[in-house]
């Protein structure tokens, strides 16, 4: 089980929302793709959003200028270990801003890697590689799968290195390009995202930016009563929302209430 606490900081932030404005919004109900959110995610604007507020995704946002879903959720698995010692973040950024041309290794991954410009990103490409061009059976692509991010991770590949290497000179690939493969999956022993774990965080990001975009003080507010969490204190927390506007005010014994909260201006 995996306990974010940006997931009760979104609720406080919409039961914040729902109590001073009378709005009542959800992850599901949230407008789509609303190209602000993206605009300020384009700018590096996201601290406070789990899970691209780290220095490492604050500087990637700017390169990959993420432009729809399906950006996030690929700006999300690119800083992990397996994709980052794979040597997939550099040329990922180059192929989507059209500086590198998208090329496969063999006709037989592009189908694979189609959707992620031939670069390998979420473990599910490297284990369809494997038995694509691999030759893996289905009993040794979940050895893989377990191996990616376990202990023994490096050693379970290497149980299937040579099954791995025999399949892929059988499908005509030179020893260069197999030794680039067989790399690139051994990075992934060093864990690297699912899939569908990548597009579950993209909705956490997309919902925290549009929060934080439309309703800056409610998602302050949200942040702290959630804390201890993410990467920033809450004294970063209160002048990164001063900067986006909000007013954020003294405890006070008579209006106070037990957690943070919202009032209006001027009172």
């Amino acid at each position: 089980l995996l306990g974010l606490g940006m997931l009760s900081a979104l609720q406080n932030c919409f039961d914040l929302i729902a109590d001073s404005t009378g709005e009542r919004w959800t992850l599901e109900s949230i407008p789509k793709e609303e190209p602000a959110v993206y605009e300020m995610l384009c700018r590096a604007d996201s601290i406070g959003v789990f899970p691209v507020e780290s220095r490492a995704q604050m500087g990637l946002l700017p390169r990959l200028q993420p432009r729809c879903f399906y950006d996030l959720a690929i700006q999300i698995a690119l800083i992990r270990p397996g994709p980052i010692q794979g040597g997939a973040v550099h040329p990922f950024v180059r192929r989507k801003l059209g500086q590198e041309k998208v090329s496969y290794l063999h006709p037989k991954l592009e189908p694979v890697l189609k959707r992620t410009l031939g670069i390998p990103v979420f473990q599910e490409q490297l284990i369809q590689m494997a038995t694509t061009i691999g030759d893996c059976t289905a009993d040794e692509a979940d050895t893989l799968r377990r191996a990616m991010g376990s202990k023994r991770g490096l050693e379970r590949i290497d149980s299937i290195r040579d099954r791995l290497y025999a399949g892929m000179t059988r499908n005509g690939l030179s020893p260069e390009q197999s030794d680039r493969i067989y790399e690139q999956i051994q990075a992934f022993s060093n864990f690297g995202f699912a899939e569908s774990h990548s597009l579950s965080f993209a909705l956490l990001v997309y919902a925290s930016s549009w929060v934080k975009l439309h309703y800056p003080a409610a998602f302050l507010a949200g942040l702290l009563n959630a804390q201890p969490m993410g990467f920033y204190s809450a004294s970063t927390l209160t002048s990164d929302a001063r900067r986006h506007g909000v007013q954020v005010r003294r405890p006070d014994l008579h209006a106070s209430q037990a957690g943070d909260a919202l009032e209006p201006v001027g009172d």
